[in-house]
């Protein structure tokens, strides 16, 4: 496929596709970021972020800026890793970042798109509206035959962003506790089967999954072959697999509330009414003796 012979395409607040973001570098509004990091397994602390920032100096889309996802947009005082940061602190980091009020924000990554829809509930959290996911990231940007840029990238000026009162897109671990009682609520993990199942051992914390949780992995969400969202026909048919329908609320998790942005992302843009993600997830929930832990193996 070359890249003339695609559609622009822009769902406002949550996708656009490469066509678009082509014809669209130029604006002096965009924010383009890529946020691609990997999850390693460490002997020390068992599990930390790598950023991938040497892959981003090595190829990115022209113009984007590189986010260090743990570095510059978690909360570096909370004992949970990764952590949503509190208002003021995320401020500033996105006006570190460049963003304005009147930015729109196209965020990719590498591998998997999670860590970009990651962000992309961030700033939803609070209030920001105008982000979007590059669907298919830098592969299909390359693919597709558009071109890169080396090297890191200069420093951006310094926005002004305004921080809503945090929207209810946030749950806690009270919530879920809650929610193990309540026909209205749907908990939704987000991790591979046999992660989900218990079949795979954590990096941290107890095998198996929240009980009465089911399991929606990320990676479902995705075209095998392109790595793509589906779109939302395809969408629709994999949660109402799983039976999940509007009238139910819904809280995602998953080991460390980054694969679950996803699953969060989809159904947002489903028009889903009620949809929240289990930040701490089971980076606290595992951790805690005291709360139960289904295994199915």
């Amino acid at each position: 496929m070359t890249a003339t012979s695609l559609t622009p395409v822009i769902e406002p607040g949550y996708l656009v596709n490469t066509a678009w973001l082509a014809e669209n570098l130029h604006r002096a509004d965009l924010r383009l970021f890529d946020c691609s990091a990997t999850m390693v397994v460490d002997p020390v602390i068992k599990q930390r972020v790598q950023p991938e920032r040497a892959a981003f100096d090595a190829a990115h889309i022209p113009g984007a800026q590189f986010i260090d996802i743990d570095a510059q947009l978690s909360d570096r005082n909370h004992p949970i890793h990764l952590m949503l940061p509190p208002p003021e602190a995320f401020k500033s980091a996105v006006e570190a970042l460049g963003i304005r009020n009147d930015s729109l924000v196209v965020i990719y990554s590498t591998g998997t798109p999670w860590w970009a829809t990651r962000v992309w509930w961030m700033l939803r959290v609070y209030g920001f509206t105008n982000a979007h996911l590059l669907d298919g990231g830098l592969a299909t940007w390359q693919a597709e035959g558009y071109p890169v840029e080396r090297g890191a990238a200069a420093a951006p000026a310094r926005g002004e962003f305004t921080v809503a009162p945090p929207l209810p897109y946030v749950a806690e671990c009270a919530d879920v506790v809650q929610a193990l009682h309540a026909p209205d609520v749907r908990l939704i993990n987000a991790l591979r089967p046999a992660q989900y199942s218990g079949e795979e051992l954590p990096r941290k914390g107890r095998p198996g999954h929240i009980p009465g949780s089911i399991n929606v992995s990320a990676a479902s969400l995705l075209d095998a072959s392109t790595g793509q969202l589906l779109d939302d026909t395809g969408l629709r048919a994999r949660f109402a697999a799983a039976d999940i329908g509007p009238e139910r609320a819904v809280i995602a998790y998953c080991g460390g509330g980054v694969s679950a942005s996803l699953v969060v992302f989809a159904l947002m843009k489903l028009g889903h009414p009620n949809v929240r993600l289990y930040d701490a997830s089971l980076g606290e929930w595992g951790s805690a003796p005291e709360l139960p832990m289904q295994v199915d193996v």
